[in-house]
């Protein structure tokens, strides 16, 4: 036998049932503008029937549980174009800022330093006896010592400030590794309880979505026991993708690993195969690990970070090492070049002058773009200054015209290169690099921009839709609520309106 006063209980169910729905619409107007804020959802169910003699009467509805509105393919794809994103940004702005210390093609750069000091051997070589012209070289062979001095010193300290970025990426990334463990933690204890902690999730969303930039992660989840929610997200478990296809798991329940990367310890071995100085401490692990970089995949902020900084001397080690790398073989193959034709010369009196024209800061070091200067006998004496061939023909001007033609002769250091096609060479290479970085970024940006659209379309609160569910919700309130009018007028008439009749 049904109840009588069973309308009353359906009604006041959706009454209840609306009003979650509207707190929960509210809920979402309110974080329309919070960052990594997915939009919820009430589900509501149909409440168990009763049997009655004309088939099952409905209860009313309830709440069944608040949701996530979340798609893990679209995260995914939106992480891994963030992925490369940060890989190509990160490179790009490392090749800008190189472009910016060597400024060329400029008014105050290398190639400005080399052209004045060609044009002063130019004027000494019309003018051998002149002692004015001996000195405008000398303080033209400075201005090239001082612009490659310059160049080096520039590129070893941006070197040394990517270096302090790897530093803090790694224990930025260690962060978010612990972070992203602790709330595994927190989650796995209120699912197991039966609630759905939709913020928590949130809050470990945003963090994979920015540890995505550093690392090309995967993302594989595991339910929680307990009183579960069938519709729980459960654990994350976070591994490190490397190129061979093996993983590395950083994250798993409430344990985390951890990135040891020390930039001064990165160095190449075994020819250059093995590259050292990458360590990884997994999940369950005591001690580090070494792992080889060339395992890493070619994505992230941070693997982008360590080409840059580079492993090594020489070419192919890095972004900065390259560059190092080419400065100094053109400083050295300039210094040597001109050092070997100024010692066999004589100054304009006829005397023999072997002295070179640079020498190293250091003594017995082999020159460098850091290290050459010019000789300190000849910034002393101009006069001392190497211009004829012979002694016997005085202020010929032979040597002067030998040193002038290192200007277009092929040298040997540089393969047979001029110094103009050399270093012609290096800025051609570092702007095609540079544009190969603006182009992918472009790219990649736009591809991410599109995944994160795609996933906005899902999980981002649109106002326009929750103020149809409002009204929605709204309405369906002031129905149930004048449902429960109309049973209270009916209840009374039975209550107090029968058995009165013929009064």
């Amino acid at each position: 036998m049904r109840s009588t006063f069973m309308g009353l209980e359906t009604n006041k169910r959706g009454l209840y049932a609306q009003q979650t729905g509207l707190y929960t619409t509210g809920n979402n107007i309110s974080n329309a503008n919070s960052l990594g804020y997915t939009r919820q959802r009430v589900n509501m169910q149909a409440t168990q029937g009763l049997t009655a003699s004309p088939g099952l009467i409905g209860t009313g509805v309830e709440a069944s549980s608040i949701q996530r509105i979340r798609d893990t393919f679209v995260d995914n794809q939106f992480r891994q174009e963030s992925n490369k994103l940060g890989y190509w940004e990160s490179r790009s702005n490392a090749i800008s800022q190189i472009e910016d210390i060597v400024g060329e093609p400029s008014e105050y750069g290398l190639q400005k330093s080399l052209s004045e000091f060609w044009s002063s051997l130019q004027t000494l070589a019309t003018s051998p006896s002149s002692s004015g012209a001996k000195a405008i070289v000398i303080q033209r062979g400075q201005d090239v010592a001082e612009s490659f001095n310059h160049l080096h010193s520039s590129l070893t300290e941006a070197q040394a400030n990517v270096g302090k970025e790897i530093s803090f990426s790694t224990d930025k990334i260690n962060s978010l590794l612990k972070d992203v463990a602790r709330l595994n933690g927190q989650i796995s204890g209120m699912e197991s309880a039966g609630y759905l902690p939709n913020e928590l999730y949130d809050q470990r969303d945003l963090l994979l979505d920015e540890l995505s930039t550093y690392l090309p992660i995967e993302t594989k989840y595991e339910k929680t026991g307990g009183r579960t929610s069938a519709i729980a997200e459960g654990t994350v478990t976070v591994s490190l993708k490397m190129n061979d296809g093996t993983k590395i798991e950083l994250v798993k329940g409430k344990e985390s690993g951890e990135l040891g990367i020390n930039p001064t310890d990165l160095h190449a071995s075994e020819g250059n195969q093995l590259i050292q100085g990458i360590n990884v401490k997994a999940v369950g692990e005591t001690e580090f690990a070494n792992t080889d970089l060339a395992k890493f995949s070619d994505s992230g902020k941070l693997k982008s970070l360590i080409n840059s900084y580079g492993y090594g001397t020489g070419d192919g080690n890095g972004l900065y090492p390259d560059m190092i790398a080419d400065l100094n073989k053109m400083a050295a193959a300039f210094a040597n070049e001109m050092n070997i034709v100024h010692s066999t010369g004589f100054d304009s009196n006829g005397n023999y002058r072997e002295i070179n024209f640079f020498d190293a800061k250091v003594p017995g070091q082999a020159f460098t773009a850091g290290n050459i200067v010019v000789n300190e006998d000849l910034v002393r004496d101009p006069n001392l200054l190497a211009v004829s061939k012979s002694a016997d023909e005085k202020a010929d001007a032979e040597n002067a015209k030998a040193l002038l033609a290192i200007q277009k002769n092929g040298l040997p250091g540089l393969d047979g290169a001029t110094l103009q096609d050399f270093f012609s060479g290096i800025i051609g290479k570092l702007g095609v690099n540079g544009q190969q970085a603006q182009r992918m970024a472009f790219n990649t940006a736009s591809l991410q921009g599109a995944a994160a659209n795609r996933r906005d379309s899902i999980s981002a609160v649109s106002l326009d839709e929750e103020m149809t569910d409002m009204i929605r919700f709204q309405q369906a309130y002031n129905a149930s609520a004048r449902m429960i009018t109309v049973i209270d007028e009916t209840l009374d008439k039975i209550i107090n309106g029968m058995g009165i009749a013929g009064r």
